[in-house]
């Protein structure tokens, strides 16, 4: 049985969904919308077991050989927003991620991606040190809540960037000498680079699989280039000499069984990497040629039928 986990309106999850279905793969949906309608046991000994119920369809967990997890907090969704932070319902829903999220973490089953492997992106310096390990270049950086600190970081780069220091999604934003949001440092850690010129490919990684895409934009964001009034150009690529085997090496490095990579080639043929992202929203790549969705299933499947 494979157990896919999230929102039906979550397009990753609903097109590995679709694809498991093509394939007449068992498949089961843990659908968020219908938690307070749901319970779950896990129970730990000699192996991980125990059940889920959503509403009159049961899952024994010992049954499960393979799982995709895109859940959304439980919190912001439904009826379990309406009822608040501090009601049952959100009680329940909380007590039933984390039962989830521990199942998830000690199964046997393939699971893309376990919490534990997930966790490194919740810290970019940390994930940086991995990323230089395996061969890339990361650029100069700076983490500080200091406005100064970052005046004087500034005045020795040509131009500089900055986002999110987490794993919560920011858009990479170019940094202004005038730039008034300097003195919200105080409350706000954040990670400024130096700005690396460029021609960006993000690179997908599913098991031993490798889709790169290349990328053009005169966006600090390609993925929000409508903002800046840009355009996007994308295609399929390939990586050049070890670099794909390189890749397969960084998400194998850091556990993850589906990752995504954000490389940038300079003018001089250097590479850099800025960030591995292990629940990576692949759909805007697979409606530019590439076959994600489809590989992810067939991960699942071949995992369940062993």
């Amino acid at each position: 049985m494979i157990l896919l986990w999230g929102l039906l309106e979550d397009a990753p999850l609903a097109h590995v969904h679709a694809e498991l279905r093509r394939r007449d793969a068992p498949v089961v949906l843990v659908d968020q919308r219908a938690v307070l309608r749901s319970g779950i046991r896990v129970e730990v000994g000699d192996r991980v077991g125990g059940a889920i119920t959503v509403g009159d369809t049961r899952v024994d967990l010992e049954d499960v050989t393979a799982a995709y997890v895109r859940p959304y907090d439980a919190w912001r969704i439904g009826a379990v927003a309406r009822a608040g932070r501090d009601s049952d319902e959100c009680r329940h829903a909380c007590e039933f991620d984390d039962s989830l999220w521990q199942w998830c973490e000690l199964t046997d089953a393939c699971v893309v991606n376990q919490p534990s492997r997930m966790a490194g992106n919740s810290s970019k310096p940390r994930q940086s040190v991995t990323i230089r390990a395996h061969g890339f270049r990361v650029p100069d950086t700076l983490v500080t809540t200091d406005a100064d600190a970052v005046r004087a970081f500034a005045a020795d780069r040509e131009r500089v960037v900055y986002k999110s220091v987490s794993g919560v999604r920011s858009v990479v934003s170019r940094l202004r000498p005038d730039d008034e949001r300097l003195d919200d440092l105080a409350w706000c850690p954040t990670q400024f680079q130096e700005y690396v010129p460029g021609v960006d490919y993000r690179v997908h990684v599913v098991g031993d699989d490798v889709f790169c895409s290349r990328i053009e934009s005169a966006a600090d964001d390609y993925r929000y280039a409508a903002r800046q009034g840009a355009e996007v150009s994308l295609e399929p690529a390939c990586l050049p000499d070890d670099l794909p085997d390189r890749c397969r090496e960084l998400a194998a490095g850091t556990g993850l069984r589906l990752a995504g990579i954000d490389l940038r080639r300079t003018p001089e043929g250097a590479w850099y990497c800025f960030e591995v992202n292990p629940s990576p929203a692949f759909t805007f790549y697979d409606r530019h040629g590439q076959g994600i969705a489809g590989t992810v299933a067939r991960l699942l499947h071949e995992a369940e039928a062993v």
